[in-house]
Order: structure tokens, then C-alpha cells, then sequence
């Protein structure tokens, strides 16, 4: 298993793969071979998404393109979620939050290390990734992440009884803020008929299920000269996104309170919702180029861009975007900018 993975990464620096793991098959798309000592960018997608419908706006828009230059990039598929997925056996144990993460290791026989960027459910595996393995993670961008227990669906039946049913109608609660379900038509359209049409359903709800079966990921923020040697919590550096409407703020939040302050940012994506990655793929880009910047990687084709792109998930108002972050970072690099990007 690890040569064939071997051969993949060396002979194969682009295409999708299927790898076997101790707790089942791996779907992978490469993209590029590892830089030098640089690390690999490693993705994971939400529930009721693939690598492709969660990052492709993102990694195909032209400043992160820039980026990606620079760094190979690995996308994983949770098992049964990419296109044209085969429906898995009657009785099949779909691998626990805890086993998905560990399925990881085999993914990265010839990496170094990797700088993760996962969304909902995907945050959770990177998270607890991470954690099992700090010395393979340099750094993670976490997009609404939950280190909480509860299980969403439990909480989206609640909120929005009288009208959710489905798997799909609850997925859709999941990803979306209600202004969004109602005002952004073209965007909830896409994505419903994504969710309803391109991902088995079968293996969909074992997905979900898995994932609203999670544990409390155990973090706890460490105080110094009380408990830092003691708390499990993330050493690498770590960006928090969330869209200001976005359902996942308090879980967000919640996960920013049990950090470590001098080696995490929050990032709160002003006139965003849901899906940040999708809406606004500018401003998350530079947000990651400066995050990879403050982790001592530079980019020196890399220039800082004016966002004009028309995109078609984007809102069709207009809006003035203002980014402000100030990273903090494990290298004792602190790093404030203030950005003006406008569409």
C-alpha cells in the first residue's frame, strides 16, 4: 500500500487516486509535487460537498492560483463523497471522526509536513489530525469549525422545525444562514441540486452520521505558567474563518476561546455567510497568503491584487470589503495589515 502510494506522489503529480488506509479507501487529487522543504496544502471538504463543489472557486481563482505556485496541493474526499462514488455494501461501518483523521498519515508517506485547510466536518478531521500528529501540521486554516460535541443536526431540527425534512433541507441549514437561504437564490440553487444530485445519498447520511456522532475535540486553551505542559491543544499556528452570518459563528468562536491567543487569528468575514471559500475566494485568499507569509514562506511573484474579479456564487450587490488581520504567529512574527478590496 505505502509503495503504490509512493509511486502516486512521484509519478502522478496529477490526477485522483484511490488509496488504501488501514480504516478503508482514500480518494485523493494531487495537484503539483512537493516544493523543496516547503509543505504540502492538504483540504478537506464539509458534509454534502466533495473537494471539488467546497475549494474549486477558491483554488481556481487567480490570486490563490498565484499561491499555489509555490506549493503542491493534496485534496481528500471523504470516503463515498466524491462524483460518481460507488454506493457502499449493505452493513458497511462508515469510519468514526477519530478514524477518518487517522486515515490521513497514509495520504502523506513522502510529505513533510502540510498546512491543512478544512471546512465544517473536514475542520474537525484536520483538527484532530493535528492533534494526534503535531509535528506533520505546520499550520491550519479552519473554516467554521466546531470542537463541540452536540450534533448539528439535533440543532438545525430546532432552529428551523416547520420547514427542514430532509437530509438535503438539513445540510442546507448547515452550510447556509437563513438570509442566504432566502436571498441568495442563484447560490442556494446550485448547491441544492449539488448536494440532492452529485453525492450518493446513502453514502451521504453515513457521512453526516459520523460526523454528528463526534466527540469533544478536548482542546483547552493553556495558560502560561499554569497549564501549558499539560493542555492538549494545537501548537501550530492556526486561522479561524467564519462569515459573519454564517450559522457556524458560535462554534467558531467557542473553538478561538480554547486556543492558544499568540498562535491563532480570528478571521470574521464581513457580508459572508456559509460558505467564505465560495462567496468571498478573495479575501480568504489573501487572508492564506499572508497566514503562509507569516509562517516564513514567501511568495515573490505574489503581489498583492486589487479584487475586481466578477465571480458567479458572488453576491450580485455590490460590496466594499475591508479586511483587517494581525497574526501572531509560533515564529514570534507579528504581522498587521489592513487591506481595502472592493467588487
Amino acid at each position: 500500500v505505502i509503495a503504490s502510494i509512493r509511486i502516486h506522489l512521484h509519478l502522478e503529480p496529477f490526477g485522483e487516486h484511490d488509496l488504501e488506509t488501514p480504516h478503508g479507501v482514500l480518494h485523493v487529487t494531487i495537484r503539483g509535487v512537493p516544493k523543496g522543504n516547503r509543505p504540502v496544502i492538504l483540504t478537506y471538504h464539509d458534509i454534502g460537498l466533495n473537494h471539488k463543489s467546497c475549494f474549486n472557486t477558491l483554488f481556481n481563482f487567480e490570486d490563490m492560483q498565484e499561491i499555489t505556485q509555490h506549493f503542491a496541493v493534496v485534496h481528500v474526499d471523504a470516503p463515498g463523497q466524491q462524483e460518481a462514488a460507488p454506493p457502499f455494501p449493505t452493513a458497511y461501518l462508515y469510519p468514526t471522526m477519530d478514524e477518518l483523521a487517522e486515515m490521513l498519515p497514509s495520504v502523506l508517506t513522502q510529505v513533510n509536513s502540510v498546512i491543512g485547510m478544512g471546512v465544517g466536518a473536514g475542520a474537525y478531521i484536520l483538527t484532530r489530525f493535528a492533534l494526534s500528529h503535531p509535528s506533520l501540521v505546520e499550520g491550519l486554516v479552519l473554516i467554521n469549525v466546531n470542537p463541540c460535541a452536540e450534533g448539528w443536526i439535533d440543532w438545525a431540527a430546532s432552529k428551523f422545525s416547520g420547514w427542514t425534512s430532509t437530509l438535503v433541507d438539513i445540510i442546507m441549514a448547515h452550510h447556509f444562514s437563513t438570509e442566504e437561504l432566502t436571498e441568495n437564490q442563484e447560490l442556494i440553487q446550485t448547491y441544492r441540486l449539488h448536494i440532492a444530485q452529485d453525492i450518493n445519498q446513502d453514502n451521504l447520511a453515513l457521512f453526516c452520521a459520523s460526523y454528528n456522532a463526534r466527540r469533544d475535540l478536548g482542546i483547552e486553551r493553556p495558560v502560561i505558567g499554569l497549564n501549558e505542559d499539560t493542555v492538549s491543544t494545537l501548537i501550530c499556528p492556526a486561522l479561524l474563518v467564519v462569515g459573519d452570518t454564517s450559522p457556524a459563528v458560535e462554534a467558531v468562536v467557542e473553538c478561538n476561546s480554547r486556543l492558544n491567543p499568540t498562535k491563532t487569528t480570528l478571521l470574521k468575514m464581513a457580508d459572508c455567510g456559509g460558505l467564505p471559500q465560495v462567496v468571498q475566494p478573495g479575501k480568504l485568499a489573501e487572508a492564506f497568503k499572508y497566514f503562509v507569509q507569516g509562517m516564513g514562506y514567501s511568495m515573490a511573484q505574489c503581489d498583492v491584487h486589487t479584487y475586481t474579479h466578477a465571480h458567479p456564487f458572488r453576491h450580485t450587490h455590490s460590496l466594499s470589503l475591508s479586511l483587517s488581520l494581525s497574526l501572531s504567529l509560533s515564529l514570534s512574527l507579528s504581522l498587521s495589515l489592513s487591506l481595502s478590496l472592493c467588487t
